[in-house]
């Protein structure tokens, strides 16, 4: 096949890129050309989609078997892409999101629950924040009709959930590999029942450049088996921890009055969620996985993880977690020492 990845430089464009090559396609990255380059063995194309024309005339009078887009924030960057390449490509894939859903509370939903209203505007022109989950959800409910409305029976919708692994830019569960390897005590949320599903960003990559050769279409949430959070925590820490490391399990009144965020961001505890938000990591995926996605050992993904955070640097400042003085503060408030 002939692919067109609208990204390709950076984590699941860039796997997607990535497993389309090692499939024997023929890819073509298109980027603003400021996150680096595509994989080898990609053309690389140049294009800012902020700036209305800029796609068309890169892609002008080419055609592809298959476009995936994984635009965050902005249903018109979606729509105008739809239109620049409008009868000449055979299969459009969107990557969506969870975020999507009205009700983030409900656990075991289906693709077929209500969603956010739609956003048609651009709220992408700032860097996408996941921590206004509203906004981002509404900005992809508003792009997922765009493809369906331009696509229609082309289109294959794929909600992700949370992405792990290798290039992961997110840093919420590569935290957790990087301070296991560390070692130690470590502060972990003690929530025995918060469910928690995630998927290794090269399982999800496959997948979808597999399911837009097959021509499947659609709409399928793009996550892992349903699993807890202390089972993820635990399988992590198995395969990375190091031989001193000791989990602390802290109460969640210690760890609001203390003032760490939920999920991610500054002082936060990456991946720990109120019950308000266990929807969004508790997904029925039985469509998903009939559909072929197949999803590899925990620990491989977790070694993959703290590989891709030794390259970044174990000790740098980080886009989400706890800085060691801020642990030692909650492990202080949480034993009285």
């Amino acid at each position: 096949m002939r692919i067109l990845v609208l990204g390709g430089t950076v984590f699941l464009s860039r796997a997607v890129a990535t497993a389309a090559l090692a499939l024997g396609h023929t890819v073509t990255c298109v980027s603003r050309g400021v996150s680096g380059a595509p994989p080898v063995g990609a053309e690389a194309l140049t294009a800012d989609r902020s700036r209305s024309g800029a796609l068309a005339a890169a892609v002008r009078g080419r055609t592809f078997d298959a476009v995936v887009d994984v635009a965050t924030m902005s249903a018109p960057w979606v729509r105008e892409a739809l239109d620049a390449l409008d009868g000449r490509y055979g299969h459009w894939t969107f990557v969506s999101s969870v975020n999507v859903y009205a009700d983030l509370s409900r656990r075991g939903g289906t693709v077929g629950q209500a969603t956010l209203a739609p956003r048609h505007d651009d709220p992408g022109a700032a860097p996408p924040s996941e921590r206004d989950p509203d906004v981002y959800g509404a900005a992809k409910v508003g792009s997922e009709q765009a493809v369906h409305e331009r696509a229609g029976d082309r289109a294959h919708v794929v909600r992700g959930g949370l992405m792990c692994g290798h290039g992961d830019p997110h840093d919420r569960y590569g935290y957790w590999a990087n301070r296991f390897a560390r070692g130690g005590r470590v502060v972990v949320p003690d929530s025995p029942a918060q469910p928690m599903q995630v998927v290794d960003v090269d399982d999800l990559a496959a997948w979808i450049v597999t399911r837009a050769g097959t021509g499947t279409t659609g709409t399928h949430d793009g996550t892992g088996p349903r699993s807890t959070l202390d089972r993820v925590l635990a399988a992590t820490a198995e395969a990375v921890g190091a031989d001193d490391l000791e989990l602390v399990r802290v109460p969640g009144e210690t760890l609001r009055a203390q003032d760490v965020a939920i999920w991610a961001g500054p002082r936060s505890l990456p991946l720990w969620l109120p019950e308000t938000h266990w929807g969004m990591a508790d997904r029925d995926v039985t469509a998903t996985v009939a559909a072929g996605l197949e999803t590899r050992p925990l620990a491989v993904t977790a070694r993959a993880a703290l590989a891709w955070e030794r390259e970044l640097g174990l000790d740098r400042g980080r886009a989400a977690g706890l800085t060691a003085a801020e642990e030692r503060a909650v492990l202080a408030a949480h034993t009285g020492g």
